[in-house]
């Protein structure tokens, strides 16, 4: 019984912070899906590595992998102009000529629009003591 409670303790710790280490790393975004797979997993080993990806400094083109994985979940519910609008400000971002407050402050009016409990959770979107702004 405490091995499934660790396991949900540790998806659920995993499903908040998996953009954020995204946005970091996703060697170790890897790793953690990986770890997850096996028949013991502790909540103190997903933490350890989910904070040792955020001591990555945050790369741009990283940070974009994670917004466009968020994306997947407006595809199919946005409209063709707010997809436009999303994709040109990634590509802003990404050249320098936006920051990411801008795509959190974005994705947060498509959560308003289309909300989405898994993403609304999500602390890349909430804000985090780990976060940084590239």
């Amino acid at each position: 019984m405490e091995t499934n409670n660790q396991r949900a303790l540790c998806q659920q710790l995993w499903a908040e912070n998996k953009y954020l280490v995204l946005s970091h790393s996703s060697n170790i975004y890897k790793d953690i899906r990986q770890y997850l797979k096996q028949e013991v997993v502790e909540l103190s080993q997903v933490q350890e590595m989910i904070d040792r990806a955020c001591q990555i400094p945050e790369h741009r083109g990283q940070v974009c992998n994670a917004f466009q994985h968020i994306w997947g979940y407006f595809k199919k519910k946005a409209t063709e102009t707010e997809r436009k609008d999303y994709m040109f400000l990634l590509e802003r971002y990404h050249s320098g000529h936006a920051t990411k407050g801008e795509l959190i402050a974005k994705t947060r009016e498509l959560l308003e629009r289309y909300p989405n409990a898994y993403l609304q959770q999500s602390t890349l979107l909430k804000g985090d003591s780990n976060e940084t702004m590239a």
